[in-house]
């Protein structure tokens, strides 16, 4: 420990400075959820507050922080523990052991961490954090919003731990520039936007990932999708469809995503395209790409769309958009057009028809003086594929509709659902009862396509055992 110990450091209270704490260890399963309503400590006193920022500027004035920053993080978290040890004893304070417990993780986690946050990012059945302010803390839970009673000593503190978050990435987030999108060490979304804009003191939202990545075999057990409908998604992704994933907020659509990249083959190309770097592709050959915002002066800033744009001179031979939101639709589409057979994307939309109206709005604002007509043409044209997600009003989350994109009618695009999911009613506890069925159609537009990859038995005996399913009657995602 003595070589930690060292004159006064430059670091104060209110910003510890070390090494970025990687993503805490998953919780168990949802066997040991805790039960629903806060789940967490109970809200400091002042006196708490004042003793460890007492505690805490001493540890500060005490430690090396340099030496601190080259040792792994259960190492430091020890040494820490000894030094705060010490400090106690040095200014008699008196406090229970719990307390004193308490008091050290709160410590650790400050130094090492992301202080409050630390039990909520360690649990991994919570799908979002939402921090309204330093007093305000919801979660979501299998698909319920809930308030926890975690709290922050003041909205300097959770102003210090947005922006530790958003520095890992190098970027910023203050009153000059206010709004932030970066991500955690595991992939996590974080936004964070600060005063003046947020009134009532910084807003942080970060969307979780499960520690154990989802595959479409789970999905099938949870009730998102029938066997038979993940078998099509399945021969889909391997046989290079153009697919659209669309979706409303909290849907699934990066999840969906990440379990049809699964699919890919390994000696293939495949460039991301990204805001806040978050797909988790498991082949040896990608390319992951990142937006910039601008600098302070308002420049350097690097759009999706010069992403996009710059990834067609990278050879690639699928592009995958993990959200397609501007003008940056008609670069992708171009691309899918252009022999990147399995490029994929996902949007907000609550249809597969509204998913392409959407398309074609993002091409029209995005100052493309084009006809209608033409960019619904380059749309059918393009795109083979639209997979609906929903989140119903149980939480749970449902692929609805598997959509293949025909051709026009004139100037109307044609649309063909495989599977709709159909909603028969709700149990007891207010949960949805449903079914995947098949709309019947023996050849889908791609079965030229599964054939020439060798897939189209698979692909017919999922479409025959799924009808044979809606006549027995037997339902999904009950």
């Amino acid at each position: 420990m003595t070589e930690l110990l060292a004159p006064k450091a430059s670091a104060t209270a209110t910003t510890p400075a070390a090494t970025p704490k990687p993503p805490a260890a998953a919780a168990s399963a949802e066997s040991k959820r805790p039960p629903r309503q806060a789940r967490t400590r109970p809200v400091r006193s002042e006196e708490y507050y004042d003793t460890k920022t007492a505690i805490f500027s001493a540890l500060i004035d005490a430690i090396d922080l340099s030496q601190l920053a080259k040792m792994d993080v259960e190492s430091a978290r020890e040494e820490i523990r000894d030094i705060v040890n010490e400090i106690i004893s040095l200014k008699n304070v008196v406090m229970s052991i719990a307390e004193q417990e308490e008091l050290l993780d709160d410590i650790c986690n400050d130094v090492l961490g992301y202080g409050p946050l630390e039990p909520l990012l360690a649990r991994d059945d919570i799908a979002d954090i939402m921090v309204n302010g330093a007093d305000t803390v919801y979660i979501e839970v299998s698909g319920k919003i809930e308030q926890t009673n975690v709290h922050f000593r003041d909205n300097g503190q959770l102003l210090n731990i947005c922006q530790r978050i958003v520095s890992q990435i190098g970027r910023r987030v203050d009153e000059a520039s206010p709004i932030c999108d970066a991500r955690l060490p595991d992939g996590s979304r974080v936004n964070a936007i600060v005063p003046p804009l947020a009134i009532d003191g910084p807003a942080l939202t970060i969307r979780k990932f499960k520690k154990d990545k989802l595959t479409l075999e789970q999905m099938v057990n949870f009730g998102t999708i029938s066997p038979e409908g993940a078998t099509i998604l399945e021969i889909i992704g391997r046989v290079r469809c153009n697919v659209v994933i669309s979706g409303g907020t909290g849907s699934g659509k990066t999840t969906l995503l990440n379990c049809l990249t699964r699919y890919i083959d390994e000696d293939e190309r495949v460039i991301t395209c990204e805001d806040a770097a978050e797909l988790q592709l498991q082949q040896p050959h990608v390319v992951r790409l990142e937006t910039r915002p601008p600098n302070l002066e308002g420049e350097g800033e690097v759009t999706m769309r010069d992403l996009v744009k710059n990834c067609l001179r990278m050879r690639p031979e699928r592009i995958i958009v993990g959200e397609v939101r501007g003008p940056e639709a008609f670069d992708l589409l171009q691309a899918m057009n252009t022999g990147h057979d399995g490029s994929m994307g996902t949007l907000h939309a609550n249809s597969p028809r509204e998913a392409l109206s959407r398309i074609e709005g993002m091409i029209t604002m995005g100052g493309f003086n084009l006809p209608s007509r033409t960019i619904r043409e380059m749309i059918t044209s393009s795109v083979d594929v639209i997979v609906q997600a929903a989140r119903l009003r149980d939480g749970s989350r449902r692929i609805t509709h598997i959509t293949e994109v025909i051709g026009t009618e004139g100037e109307v695009i044609t649309l063909q659902d495989l599977f709709v999911f159909d909603i028969i009613g709700e149990d007891a506890n207010g949960r949805i009862i449903g079914r995947h069925r098949s709309t019947g159609i023996a050849r889908p537009a791609f079965w030229d396509r599964a054939r020439y990859f060798n897939e189209e038995n698979r692909l017919a005996a999922a479409l025959d055992a799924a009808e044979v399913q809606d006549e027995d009657g037997n339902a999904f995602g009950g």
